[in-house]
C-alpha cells in the first residue's frame, strides 16, 4: 500500500513481480473521518492542572459531580495548560481539539455522518451567545459525562456525502480503511461495514442512496480479489462458507462507549450493533442473533494461487 496524505492506493495483485506495470486502485472510505472528544476520552481541558488533579484522585462519576460546581469550571477554564513532557503523547492532541472545538458536531443516537454546517458547536455557541470554550465545558458534562462531539474530516468539503457516493461508483475504487486501529480512543471506524449498509444501501436522506448488491460487492468481492483471496468473498460453489445473515430493515448501530480493556488499562471507544442474525466462518457459526457464539476457526489468512 502506498499511502498518499488521507487518499491510499492498493497495489493490484498482478503487480507483485512488476512493480512498473502496476495498476493503482484508489481507497475510497465509508464516511468522512473524524476525531471524536468527550470527558472520557481526549479533551480540551484535560491539561488544566485544575483537571489534571480532579482526575487522579477521582472517578469519572465524581469528576463529573465536581466539574458540574461553578467554582470548578471557572478556575478550569481560565487556567493554562500543563505542557506534555514526552513530545510523542497522544495527550497533546488536547491542543488539536481546542481548535477544532467551533467545528465540531454533537454525536446523538443515532448518529448522523452527513450533518448540516448550522449544527456545529460553534453555531450552538452563537445561538447561546457563549464563547466557545464555555460551551464546549458544559457540553461534555452532558449525559453524566459520556457526550461526544465529532470533527468531521476528510471528504466534507461541501457538507455532503456527494463526493464519496461519485468515489463509491466508479468501477476502479475500492472500499475501506488504512489506519488499522491505531487511534482507537480517538475515532471508532471499525463499524464502517455496518454503516455502509444502513447509511448508503437504506438510510440516506441528504442524497441519492447505492444498491444493496453494489455495496455488498465493494466490501466483500471486490477487495478479496484485489489481495488474492480466490478462495473466498462470494457465495459460490467450492469457495469458504464466509456468511453474514442480516435482518436489513433491523440492522442499527447502537450508543458509542468507553471500555478500558486493553493492555495496561489502555481503553477504547466501541459502538455496539444489532441486526446480525447469525455469522460463519468457513461454515463455523461464530455468532448468533448479535452473541459471541465461542467458536474460533479463524486463521491466518494468505493470498490464495
Amino acid at each position: 500500500m502506498i499511502a498518499r496524505g488521507a487518499l491510499p492506493f492498493l497495489l493490484a495483485e498482478s503487480a507483485a513481480e512488476n512493480v512498473k506495470g502496476a495498476q493503482l486502485y484508489p481507497q475510497v472510505a465509508t464516511r468522512p473521518i473524524g476525531f471524536v472528544t468527550s470527558l472520557q476520552t481526549y479533551h480540551m481541558f484535560q491539561r488544566r492542572e485544575t483537571h489534571l488533579k480532579l482526575k487522579e484522585s477521582m472517578s469519572h462519576a465524581e469528576l463529573v459531580v465536581e466539574m458540574r460546581k461553578p467554582e470548578v469550571k471557572a478556575a478550569i477554564l481560565k487556567a493554562a495548560d500543563v505542557p506534555v513532557t514526552d513530545p510523542g503523547a497522544m495527550a497533546q492532541v488536547h491542543g488539536m481539539l481546542g481548535m477544532a472545538a467551533p467545528f465540531m458536531y454533537p454525536l446523538q443516537h443515532p448518529v448522523d455522518y452527513e450533518p448540516e454546517p448550522t449544527k456545529m458547536l460553534a453555531a450552538r455557541a452563537q445561538a447561546a451567545g457563549q464563547e466557545i470554550h464555555d460551551l464546549v465545558y458544559d457540553f461534555l458534562l452532558q449525559e453524566g459525562g459520556t457526550a461526544f462531539a465529532i470533527l468531521i474530516g476528510s471528504n466534507y468539503q461541501t457538507f455532503n456525502h456527494d463526493a464519496i457516493e461519485q468515489m463509491w461508483k466508479d468501477p476502479h475504487t475500492v472500499i475501506g480503511l488504512s489506519d488499522a486501529g491505531a487511534h482507537v480512543n480517538l475515532i471508532f471506524d471499525a463499524v464502517a461495514p455496518t454503516y455502509r449498509l444502513t447509511h448508503w444501501a437504506r438510510d440516506r436522506s441528504r442524497g441519492g442512496r447505492l444498491p444493496i448488491d453494489l455495496v455488498v460487492e465493494k466490501h466483500s468481492s471486490r477487495n478479496a480479489a484485489l489481495y488474492g483471496f480466490h478462495d473466498r468473498g462470494s457465495l459460490t460453489v467450492g469457495k469458504r462458507a464466509d456468511i453474514n445473515l442480516i435482518d436489513f430493515d433491523n440492522l442499527a448501530l447502537g450508543e458509542m462507549e468507553v471500555r478500558p480493556d486493553l493492555p495496561a488499562g489502555g481503553q477504547r471507544i466501541l459502538q455496539g450493533k444489532t441486526g446480525y442474525l447469525g455469522t460463519w466462518v468457513d461454515g463455523v457459526r461464530t455468532r448468533e442473533n448479535d452473541e459471541d457464539a465461542g467458536a474460533r476457526p479463524g486463521r491466518l489468512a494468505r493470498p490464495t494461487a
